[in-house]
């Protein structure tokens, strides 16, 4: 047997099996569950979005506070070396505000080391978001499209139908609500 005709028979078959499983769901009622899932989509992804550009401007505004704290630091640290090296006869006292503001200097730059580098859940998280989104927009078309070659009619979203969930500039935000569903979704 060809291959072309063993694709065309198992093409055949899977679309009997599909037409069968649409009219188990049919007779189920759970076209219209399909159709209230469907008109939800729209609205998860809205969020997700917003989600992701939040996380990124709240990762951009840390990497520029950190980016205008260090040269601080850095001459605060310079300064005090200074100070040091050119006046050893210099009071204890002042050698050990010099000294201690040095390490201080040091103490805080190296934080700021470790700030910007822990912005690095941004990009990771931005990524994941993006996956997610793509994962929604095809299971959407795909669940569109079975809707609209397999039922009648298709029905409206009802206000009931949208996502409590991170805050869009006309929805309300429960933090909890973005966690569940991205622990629903395996991250």
């Amino acid at each position: 047997m060809s291959e072309k005709i063993m694709n065309d028979d198992a093409r055949q078959q899977l679309g009997a099996i599909v037409r069968q499983l649409h009219d188990a769901l049919q007779a189920l009622g759970y076209d219209t569950v399909l159709q209230e899932v469907a008109q939800e989509i729209p609205d998860a992804r809205e969020r997700l979005t917003y989600v992701g550009q939040m996380t990124e401007r709240a990762a951009h505004k840390v990497l520029t506070l950190v980016d205008q704290a260090k040269p601080d630091c850095v001459a605060l640290a310079h300064e005090g070396e200074e100070l040091l090296s050119l006046n050893p006869a210099a009071p204890e006292q002042l050698k050990a505000f010099a000294q201690k503001s040095v390490g201080y200097a040091q103490t805080q730059q190296s934080t700021l080391n470790d700030i910007m580098m822990a912005q690095d859940f941004q990009d990771l998280s931005g990524q994941v978001i993006q996956k997610v989104i793509g994962i929604i927009s095809r299971t959407e078309q795909q669940l569109l499209d079975l809707l609209v070659h397999g039922t009648p009619a298709v029905v409206m979203p009802r206000a009931s139908a949208m996502l409590a969930g991170p805050q869009v500039p006309d929805k309300a935000m429960d933090q909890e609500n973005v966690d569940d569903l991205l622990e629903s979704l395996g991250f």
